[in-house]
C-alpha cells in the first residue's frame, strides 16, 4: 500500500516532463504555422491559379495560350528586350559591384561600414521614386543632361528608351550585387596576394589565377540572381515609360489591368513561362552557390 502511494508522484512528474518534451518539440511548430499560412496564400495559392489558369481557353483545357505567346512576335520581343536589359545590366552592375567590393576591404572600416550601410539603404531605393529622380536628372530638361549637352559632351539622350532603361536598370543592380558579393570576398586571404608577389606574380595575374577562380561561383551566382532581379523588374520601368516600352512585366500587367483587353489567362501564360525561367535560374544559383561555399572552406 505504501509503496504504490511513493510510486504516485514519480509517475505523476514522469509525466509532467513528458508533456513539457512534447511542448517543446511542437512548439517551433506552432510558431512556424503563421508563416506557412502566409506561404500558403500569398506564394502557393497564386502559383497553383496561375498554373491552373494559363491552361484554359474559351473554358476549356488547352494549350492555346502558350501557343499564341511563342506565335505572337509582339510577345517574343518583350521577352526579348527584358533578357537584353536584364543580361547587360547584370554584366555592367556586377563588374561594377565586383570592383567596390575590392575596394572596400582595403579601406577603413568606418568608412567601409558607411558605404555598406547606405549600399543597403539605396537598394530600396525603387519603383515610381526611382523614376523619378532619373526624370529630374537625365530626363530630356534633367540638370544632367542639360549640362552635358552645354559642353556638347552628347548630342541627345533619350531615357524613356532601351538605354535610359539601361541606366536605371544598371543603378539598381549595383547595390545587390555589393550586398551579395560583399560575404563573398572574405574568401580571399590577403596573404594570397603576398605570396604571390614573392613569387614573381604581378596584380593581374594574382586576379586572373588565384582570386577569380575563388571567386567564381560567387560571381556566377549572383550575376544570375541580377538577371532574376532585372527580369522582374516593373515599376521603375512603367513609371518611366507608362508602359510604352515592351518588357515582358508590363506586358502581364496589360493583360490584367488593361482598359481595353483583359486576358488573364494568357497572363498567367505569360507568368508560367516567367516563373519557369526564373526556377531555372534559382536552381543554377543554388548550385554555384553550394560550389562557392566548397570552395571558401
Amino acid at each position: 500500500m505504501s509503496s504504490s502511494v511513493i510510486a504516485t508522484p514519480s509517475n505523476g512528474k514522469t509525466q509532467s516532463r513528458q508533456g513539457a518534451s512534447l511542448w517543446n518539440r511542437f512548439k517551433p511548430v506552432l510558431w512556424l504555422a503563421p508563416f506557412v499560412l502566409f506561404f500558403y496564400l500569398f506564394q502557393l495559392a497564386p502559383m497553383v491559379w496561375v498554373f491552373f489558369n494559363s491552361f484554359q481557353y474559351d473554358g476549356e483545357f488547352s494549350l492555346d495560350n502558350y501557343l499564341e505567346v511563342f506565335d505572337s512576335s509582339f510577345m517574343i520581343q518583350a521577352f526579348s528586350n527584358s533578357i537584353w536589359l536584364s543580361v547587360w545590366s547584370s554584366v555592367i552592375g556586377l563588374a561594377i559591384a565586383a570592383l567596390l567590393v575590392s575596394s572596400l576591404r582595403r579601406v577603413d572600416s568606418r568608412l567601409r561600414d558607411g558605404v555598406i550601410a547606405f549600399t543597403n539603404m539605396s537598394s530600396n531605393f525603387a519603383g515610381v521614386p526611382l523614376a523619378f529622380a532619373f526624370i529630374i536628372i537625365l530626363g530630356v530638361n534633367g540638370a544632367v543632361t542639360l549640362l552635358l549637352k552645354q559642353y556638347g559632351l552628347i548630342e541627345g539622350f533619350n531615357l524613356y528608351g532601351k538605354w535610359g532603361l539601361l541606366v536605371i536598370y544598371i543603378y539598381f543592380q549595383i547595390p545587390l550585387g555589393v550586398l551579395l558579393l560583399y560575404p563573398a570576398f572574405d574568401a580571399l586571404q590577403d596573404d594570397w596576394q603576398s605570396a604571390s608577389a614573392l613569387l614573381g606574380a604581378k596584380t593581374h595575374q594574382y586576379w586572373t589565377q588565384v582570386a577569380l577562380p575563388v571567386l567564381s561561383p560567387a560571381l556566377l551566382g549572383t550575376f544570375i540572381i541580377l538577371i532574376a532581379n532585372a527580369m522582374g523588374a516593373y515599376a521603375s520601368v512603367y513609371a518611366l515609360t507608362t508602359g510604352n516600352y515592351n518588357v515582358i512585366t508590363v506586358r502581364i500587367a496589360s493583360l490584367v489591368s488593361g482598359d481595353l483587353f483583359l486576358e488573364p489567362n494568357l497572363a498567367a501564360a505569360i507568368s508560367l513561362i516567367l516563373m519557369a525561367i526564373l526556377a531555372f535560374i534559382t536552381v543554377i544559383n543554388q548550385w554555384l552557390l553550394s560550389r562557392s561555399y566548397h570552395a571558401s572552406k
